[in-house]
């Protein structure tokens, strides 16, 4: 089943193209863009499309590779040795599975979303790099080897906080998910509040996009921020007439705190309309 654009998930040829190519090379989905376009979500919808269930690894910085194979905890059998507890012999007891173990002994092919990669040490997608080419893991404590009952299949999504290693890169296929321009977020906007006023739309997507062109804004606002704007001005009618009146000069929109994150960019928006009411005079 191919995968496409939903009632839920505006998708873009470019990225249909990409889930598809993906799926059929049976490669890892390597997809990057910026923070809020719905790197994420993509892979909750492209389980629903497939009607299969969505594994989760959400990356820390503190996340090493061997945590999503499994973790032996060494220190509960020490204790359970000394407390005489039944069991204590068998070393599987001990060990917890991790999301490639789940999604390899999966009685069905899986989603698996490997979440942010780039928030770990630069070595971790090298120390992958095997289990996922392979689709199988040897686990030291048993001798047992896991092998991927149905391979997965695999997302991984990255910020682009840092650089990847190229032998990483060459296992997977690649999709830049560009940000959205007017028309493509008008059909997001539709998908998420299909009763919305145009009027408000118009509006509230010239200021949206009129705040990521200013000039050395450190955080843009996205595409997720913009939703939970739109959200805050269709239940808040003074901060949508707030909205329609708004006089460019003034520093900030209504609401913006849904849109500007920083002490910066809040004092960035603030000269630059001082500055556009000084032209005025």
């Amino acid at each position: 089943m191919a995968f496409d654009s939903s009632s839920t998930y505006v998708a873009t040829e470019a990225l249909k193209q990409a889930v598809n190519a993906a799926v059929t090379l049976q490669r890892p989905l390597l997809i990057k863009g910026e923070p809020g376009t719905g790197k994420t979500l993509l892979a909750e919808e492209l389980a629903a499309s497939l009607d299969t269930r969505l594994i989760t690894w959400h990356i820390k910085s503190t996340t090493k590779a061997a945590q999503g194979l499994y973790e032996y905890d060494a220190v509960s059998r020490l204790r359970d040795s000394q407390l005489g507890i039944e069991g204590v012999e068998n070393v599987a007891n001990y060990l917890h599975p991790g999301k490639l173990w789940e999604a390899f002994t999966s009685d069905e092919r899986v989603v698996l979303l490997i979440d942010e990669i780039d928030k770990a040490d630069i070595e971790f997608p090298n120390d992958l790099l095997q289990e996922l080419d392979r689709m199988e893991f040897h686990v030291y404590e048993t001798g047992e080897t896991i092998r991927a009952r149905h391979r997965p299949v695999v997302v991984i999504t990255s910020n682009n906080e840092k650089e990847l290693p190229d032998a990483f890169l060459r296992r997977c296929f690649f999709h830049y998910i560009d940000f959205p321009d007017k028309q493509t977020m008008q059909d997001i906007v539709d998908v998420h509040f299909p009763e919305i006023a145009p009027r408000l739309v118009g509006q509230a997507l010239e200021v949206f996009f009129e705040l990521r062109e200013a000039p050395g804004l450190k955080k843009k606002p996205s595409t997720s921020e913009l939703v939970d704007w739109l959200k805050l001005l269709m239940a808040d009618e003074l901060a949508q007439e707030a909205l329609y009146q708004r006089d460019p000069a003034r520093a900030l929109p209504p609401l913006a705190g849904a849109l500007v994150k920083n002490e910066q960019d809040t004092q960035l928006l603030e000269r630059l309309a001082f500055m556009m009411r000084r032209q005025r005079r």
